[in-house]
């Protein structure tokens, strides 16, 4: 194993993991209101809107099918505008929030299509407002399985790094490529690839282990 291997696996996951927190941050700001817009709008619901609630989902639907590689560099001017550059992990957190928003909008969704809108109506009947209902009802009682969405989240940007990196986004992704595939380092390769999986198995140990204690304190308490 090469001396220089130890300082270029922290660097590298250092930055990947500076680009997972920031873009999960930036998906969750973006894509739950987007979720919780598609849900309540929906027919029979407390701000049914047919109309909006097709714009939505056309929206959700049309971003989320492009393929990653085509979107980054689709948003480079984007990036460059909003961070100055297009290389680095900053620059690469802008396609990867908007890309991952869509994807969290649509789990987000079937998480709070699982409440029981007997609960809704019983808040409806006592005259809560549709905001209440969302902040006291929706997110509450679907809060384990929002838990779940944002760890399979946070697990798919973390593979997304990996084609970030190919174009200078930096990370693990980028050196597997840069040092373990184009310098024939097979201990770069396999050290990058052991170092995801161990984060990717971590995020969902806690994610999965969060989600049993809500569940548990929610049927305690009910």
């Amino acid at each position: 194993m090469h001396e220089d291997l130890i300082p270029m696996l922290l660097t590298g996951f250092g930055e990947t993991l500076y680009m997972v927190v920031l873009s999960t941050v930036a998906a969750i700001v973006l894509g739950l209101p987007l979720g919780v817009l598609v849900v309540i709008t929906s027919t029979g619901h407390v701000l049914e809107s047919p109309r909006l609630n097709r714009i939505l989902g056309a929206v959700i639907n049309i971003t989320r099918s492009f393929p990653f590689i085509i979107m980054i560099v689709l948003l480079l001017p984007l990036s460059r505008f909003l961070v100055g550059t297009t290389l680095g992990a900053t620059a690469a957190s802008v396609p990867l929030s908007i890309a991952a928003a869509p994807f969290l909008a649509r789990i987000i969704e079937n998480s709070l299509k699982e409440v029981d809108r007997g609960k809704v109506e019983a808040a409806l009947a006592m005259g809560a407002t549709p905001l209440q209902i969302v902040r006291k009802v929706l997110i509450p009682e679907a809060l384990s399985s929002l838990v779940l969405g944002v760890t399979l989240a946070v697990i798919t940007i973390t593979g997304f790094t990996a084609t970030a990196g190919a174009i200078g986004a930096g990370g693990l992704g980028s050196l597997a490529i840069r040092y373990g595939y184009m310098r024939y380092r097979e201990d770069v390769m396999f050290a990058t690839v052991l170092i995801l999986v161990i984060f990717v198995q971590g995020v969902q140990w806690g994610g999965d282990r969060l989600a049993r204690r809500i569940n548990r304190n929610q049927h305690r308490l009910g």
